[in-house]
């Protein structure tokens, strides 16, 4: 019996991940809740981002009618600083990959 001969052999890149891709955008997601008031969540929205009033008053809209809304995108650094500035704040929020 011979020896196999060496065969073409592709070459397969590993799938991306959170360790590989660093630069892969997230988003910062806030949730409904039954407890903070519409205002109040205009208001922490202007606060932690610096949104015009016109911009935290659709976001927070989207929250109440949808939801939910990204209220933030960036770095996995930054996104977890906003979300936890977030809950900070008594808002349910979440990060995810975009």
């Amino acid at each position: 019996m011979s020896a196999p001969s060496p065969s073409h052999t592709e070459k397969v890149s590993p799938d991306l991940d959170e360790a590989t891709s660093p630069d892969t955008p997230w988003q910062a997601i806030v949730w409904n809740d039954p407890v903070n008031l519409m205002s109040y969540v205009t208001y922490v929205l202007q606060k932690i981002f610096h949104y015009p009033e016109p911009k935290a008053t659709a976001l927070m809209l989207d929250v109440h009618h949808k939801g939910k809304a990204a209220v933030s995108s960036g770095d996995k650094e930054t996104v977890e600083g906003h979300v936890s500035q977030l809950h900070a704040a008594g808002l349910w929020a979440t990060m995810q990959r975009t």
